[in-house]
């Protein structure tokens, strides 16, 4: 009973943690969710029709989140911040959907994916159309280093997604070659969104480098926490159903860990599964591979390293006075990290 108790407070934490931050910038919030309305209108109606799907399947709107915060905390007081933010939203949305069709994915957030309701065609041409609406809102910002740092991170972001690509089914992948993938793939998004905070705000290099940093780290320890959920959440948490990491045969800490610490059999057995992937009973191989991540603790460590980067995530954020936004930008550390309870 006790740890039910325990679950239980950590889940009302997130959720206040998340309130909080959207009590401060619920305002600037609306105006984003009505920019990418309007940005995603096009006489081509099959547009709007499969961008809305993903959009509105119930993202938190975490990474415009962490603009609108990051310029309110370096006292903001513009209006740029919202279509910046909608540019974050449309960049990362994009991603989603090529995402989907590079995974064969069928669920997003609980719901059909798009490329399950459109097919893969559709799916992978409007992610282009909001790639390239994310441009048209950097370019109307007038801000070459804005543009700069978006540009860039969409640049390492499709780097980060091929390199996952080539570390997939190979069992040899270091920690390192790991993190990198995820800097890529995830946490530059995460970075950029904050950094441009500071930049709108016209603050000097350190805030700037600053958030950047709080950013990154809190990219990281995102998909840590993800990668582990992928072997412990309920579908109806993840929106998908547990082990489809290991069935697409992509290698994560939890597996990474576990080949590195395993026996010789049990390094041919994952290499089976995830290098051949010659799995003719599946739930019994995801079972087996689930209970070598127990036996050498892959999860646990997997969380802690998650802490670890949140750490790192929260020092950047020693450069500013203590604030309100200072204060939700820390709460979002926990939210992030505490998902995995």
């Amino acid at each position: 009973m006790a740890n039910v108790v325990n679950h239980e407070t950590q889940r009302e934490g997130r959720e206040n943690a998340l309130n909080v931050l959207l009590k401060l910038v619920g305002g600037d919030l609306d105006r984003v969710n009505e920019i990418i309305v309007e940005r995603m209108h096009s006489p081509v109606a099959l547009i709007p029709q499969l961008a809305g799907h993903i959009i509105a399947a119930g993202g938190k709107r975490l990474r415009p989140l962490l603009t609108l915060a990051s310029a309110r905390l370096c006292g903001y007081q513009g209006e740029r911040h919202a279509k910046l933010a909608a540019c974050v939203e449309f960049i990362h949305t994009a991603t989603l959907l090529h995402d989907d069709v590079v995974d064969e994915s069928l669920l997003r957030r609980g719901q059909d994916s798009a490329n399950a309701v459109w097919g893969n065609k559709a799916s992978v041409l409007v992610g282009d159309f909001l790639f390239s609406r994310s441009f048209e809102l950097m370019v109307e910002d007038g801000s070459l280093k804005v543009l700069a740092i978006l540009s860039h991170a969409s640049n390492v972001i499709a780097e980060g997604e091929v390199a996952q690509l080539i570390t997939a089914n190979d069992t040899a992948t270091t920690e390192e070659q790991y993190l990198d993938v995820i800097r890529a793939k995830t946490a530059q998004l995460f970075a950029a969104a904050c950094q441009i905070g500071a930049v709108v705000a016209d603050r000097p290099s350190p805030e700037e480098e600053a958030l950047e940093r709080y950013g990154m780290n809190l990219g990281i320890a995102f998909q840590l926490v993800d990668d582990f959920l992928d072997y412990s959440a309920k579908q109806q948490d993840l929106g998908k159903t547990v082990g489809d990491d290991f069935m697409d045969g992509k290698i994560t800490l939890p597996v990474i860990l576990a080949f590195r610490r395993g026996t010789d059999e049990d390094r041919a057995f994952l290499k089976r599964c995830l290098e051949d992937q010659d799995m003719p009973e599946p739930d019994k191989d995801l079972a087996r591979a689930m209970e070598l991540m127990t036996k050498h603790d892959t999860l646990g460590d997997t969380v802690k390293r998650a802490r670890h980067y949140g750490d790192m995530a929260r020092n950047a954020l020693d450069t500013f006075p203590d604030s309100p936004a200072k204060a939700a930008l820390s709460g979002i550390i926990d939210f992030c990290i505490e998902r995995a309870y």
